[in-house]
């Protein structure tokens, strides 16, 4: 098979129906839009409208609430803390911090600060420092003789700068 022998599969390329060019094309004049009303026009976007019927976006109930300003967590298993520090990618020697878990990979970005859950199994000594955990987490960290101290994120933000 050569450059110039490519082409593609029968049917699946189609050329654009020019409109408006002239009454022999079988669109000419209105273009295939009718004659007047606002469909007819240019500019005009009525997604949703239902002609005078009550638009289903408003016959659905509405419920909950939505807070504007909702902490939003990067979550952290014990077993992929774990499973890290297996593969060396976590030194268990210094505190484990958040920048840290960021540089090793285990999360892609801090958000509001990261939470440590206890799923998965822990056998390391570590010290983590955190902005968030589980009571569980807590447990299970002080049960494989390492320390879990929470640290608010406005203490984080301050210590990053």
């Amino acid at each position: 098979m050569k450059l110039h022998e490519l082409s593609p599969a029968a049917g699946s390329t189609s050329t654009k129906k020019r409109v408006g060019r002239g009454a022999g094309s079988g669109k000419g004049k209105t273009a295939g839009r009718g004659i007047k009303g606002q469909k007819s026009r240019s500019g005009v976007s009525i997604n949703g409208y239902e002609g005078g019927q009550m638009p289903l976006y408003m016959r659905l109930p509405k419920r909950g609430f939505n807070k504007p300003n909702r902490k939003s967590w990067a979550v952290v298993n014990l077993g992929l803390i774990q499973k890290f520090i297996d593969a060396g990618k976590i030194d268990v020697s210094a505190p484990i911090t958040s920048a840290v878990l960021v540089e090793s990979g285990i999360v892609r970005r801090e958000l509001d600060g990261i939470r440590v859950l206890a799923k998965g199994e822990l056998t390391a000594k570590i010290d983590l420092q955190v902005a968030g955990a589980s009571k569980s987490a807590i447990e299970a960290v002080e049960k494989a003789g390492g320390s879990l101290s929470v640290t608010s994120a406005a203490k984080a933000e301050v210590a990053a700068e």
